[in-house]
């Protein structure tokens, strides 16, 4: 596990990108074209791309903070229902 200075970094970074994601989604709802810090160019076409980018980052953020609170990464599992 990485140091916790290390995590907080890295979320303060997440946070900033999506800070930026919220903002291009935001312009682009106005109707504008978004320039974002990545240098890139936006327009409405680009709004599922950008969702999916949000969600992403909101995930990424919410696993940082949970390491950084010491809980330990979630476990996914699959049950396969049988008749017997």
């Amino acid at each position: 596990m990485e140091n916790k200075t290390l995590l907080k970094l890295r979320l303060e970074r997440k946070q900033a990108q999506l800070e930026a994601a919220y903002n291009a989604y935001t312009a682009l709802l106005k109707g504008g074209i978004s320039h974002t810090p990545l240098a890139a160019q936006f327009d409405r076409l680009d709004l599922p791309s950008l969702e999916e980018t949000i969600a992403k980052l909101e995930q990424e953020i919410d696993m940082l903070e949970g390491q950084i609170a010491g809980r330990k990464p979630r476990k996914a599992f699959g049950v396969v229902p049988r008749d017997i």
